[in-house]
């Protein structure tokens, strides 16, 4: 029933969370209708706020009727609502668990560390916030040693949920440390998420939707006013 109903994506070429859901698209091979606000942080069309009147962002799916926001709820939405083609969260329930789990902790912790870096007020709040992030990343990449078990992905020999969620912080990762002039993402600490973000980005499912770190860089500047 699900497959003949309208489907509608409302995301912003440069938000990395829109990402997220048409990469999941993708995967389940959907075929949708996208909708792009292009200067989402300054003007919102009437059909996104009617959508997600809570928190006024992308992405948000609309399925015939129905409206599904935040984009990880959105992934587990077309997981379950799609079910042929590859599982995008893994089958066992623990598993399954474990990567929720880890990505609240990109959601809140990676994030939280890399929104830090980039409002610290002096050069003390920066080092400490820098310091915060890249334990944080080398959690993560304990995180994918253990749960990759070898393979290329988070999800194995496929991308799947916890690679999506990872996947959003290369655009934030290529402007702080294009701003700040530190590497986060070295081969002494996290040689197994720079191989991993090589193989996300080239993914089929990711390719045609993920800016490069030059084009995010671009738009940070401009957002930001920066030469």
């Amino acid at each position: 029933m699900a497959q003949n109903d309208s489907v509608k994506l409302i995301g912003s070429w440069a938000s990395p969370f829109s990402i997220r859901a048409r990469a999941a698209l993708h995967l389940k091979s959907v075929k949708y209708e996208y909708l792009d606000e292009p200067d989402v942080l300054r003007s919102k069309s009437e059909l996104l706020l009617k959508s997600n009147p809570i928190f006024k962002k992308v992405p948000v799916l609309i399925h015939g009727d129905v409206s599904i926001c935040e984009s990880l709820n959105i992934v587990q939405y077309i997981d379950e609502a799609w079910a042929s083609g590859p599982s995008i969260l893994p089958s066992h329930p623990a598993e399954r668990a474990n990567a929720r789990f880890w990505a609240i902790f990109i959601d809140e912790k990676v994030f939280g560390s890399l929104e830090a870096v980039g409002g610290a007020k002096d050069d003390q709040g920066r080092m400490a916030a820098a310091g915060q992030l890249m334990e944080n990343l080398a959690t993560l990449e304990e995180a994918f040693q253990k749960t990759s078990k070898g393979l290329e992905f988070f999800g194995g020999e496929n991308i799947g949920f916890l690679d999506l969620a990872c996947g959003t912080l290369l655009g934030p990762v290529s402007v702080i440390e294009a701003f700040s002039g530190v590497k986060f993402l070295r081969q002494e600490t996290t040689p197994g998420l720079i191989q991993w973000a090589e193989k996300f980005r080239a993914h089929e499912a990711v390719k045609p939707y993920m800016p490069t770190p030059e084009e995010f860089i671009a738009f940070a500047k401009k957002k930001f006013n920066v030469e």
